[in-house]
This record gives structure tokens, C-alpha cells and sequence, in this order.
């Protein structure tokens, strides 16, 4: 197994390498406008994949992916020239999906912000199911026992009542 770092290095020397010979132009009329990336590198520095992008609708990638792979012995031998590897790596491209993930996060964030104002809009408007304050209150207790006094004594006068009614009744 390689160094990390050293598979890191020699793969944006790659990126590098790839992407000026781009710049400089290839023979191909079907490459677009391509932009390189990212490089991975596997673990014995044998094989790097490039992902690009390309501006511009489906025909165009499909285009520009059959230029990449046509032209992928030129950019290969560029590279082989440029870096000071013992073996050139081989390279394989791969169309990078960053933009369309990129604007498929950017709908879920559209959609999430509607949601969250519409939200807000009915939390506005909103009220209580019940009380507005749900929570028991502690109980006075002076209050409380007065008012037990009192039916208390309203029981003993019915009581005593009673008894007396007994007492007469014998």
C-alpha cells in the first residue's frame, strides 16, 4: 500500500496535467466545455478515475464523454511525460453528478423554506386547543380551609339536629 498523502499529491498533479492539455485544446469537435473536478487514485497508484463536468445540455455530455475516452491515450501519454512516477497510471472518466445533486438539494431547500412560511403562517393565526396557561395552579390553602370549616359546621348542626329529633321521638 502507497503513502496517502503521496496518492493525494500525484492526483491533483494528475488533475493538473489534465486539465491544461484541456485547455490547450484537443482535435475532437464534440469536446464541450469541460471542466476536470476531482482524481482518485487506488491504493497502488495504477489507475486514476477524473471527474469531470460539462456545461451544457445531455447531447453535449454524451459528446464530450466519447471525446474524453477517444483522446484518453493522448491524456495518458501527457501525464506519463509530466509526473515522476515508475508507471503511468491508467485513466478512466467518469461524468461528476456535483451539479445535478447540487440543484437537487438547492429544490429540497426551496421546498423546505416554503414549508417552514407556511408554518409560520398557520402558527400565527393559531390558538389554544384548551387554557392558554395548561398547568395546575397550587392551591391556596387558607382558602381551602375555611370553606371545609364551614361545611363542616353546617354537618354538625344537622347532626345534632337529628339527634335531638331521636331524643324526642322516645
Amino acid at each position: 500500500m502507497v503513502d496517502v498523502a503521496r496518492a493525494r499529491k500525484l492526483a491533483d498533479r494528475i488533475k493538473e496535467i489534465v486539465a491544461a492539455r484541456l485547455q490547450r485544446g484537443l482535435r475532437d469537435p464534440r469536446l464541450g466545455f469541460v471542466t476536470i473536478t476531482d482524481v482518485q487514485m487506488t491504493g497502488d497508484l495504477q489507475h486514476a478515475t477524473v471527474f469531470y463536468t460539462v456545461y451544457g445540455t445531455d447531447e453535449e455530455r454524451a459528446d464530450s464523454s466519447a471525446a474524453l475516452k477517444a483522446a484518453t491515450g493522448l491524456l495518458r501519454s501527457e501525464v506519463g511525460r509530466n509526473i515522476t512516477a515508475r508507471l503511468t497510471p491508467t485513466l478512466e472518466f467518469q461524468l461528476d453528478a456535483v451539479p445535478e445533486n447540487a440543484a437537487a438539494i438547492d429544490d429540497l431547500l426551496r421546498e423546505a423554506r416554503e414549508r417552514d412560511a407556511e408554518t409560520e403562517r398557520l402558527a400565527s393565526t393559531a390558538a389554544y386547543a384548551g387554557d392558554a396557561d395548561p398547568y395546575v395552579k397550587p392551591r391556596d390553602l387558607d382558602e381551602d380551609d375555611d370553606s371545609d370549616d364551614d361545611s363542616d359546621d353546617e354537618s354538625d348542626d344537622e347532626s345534632d339536629d337529628q339527634s335531638d329529633a331521636d331524643t324526642d321521638a322516645r
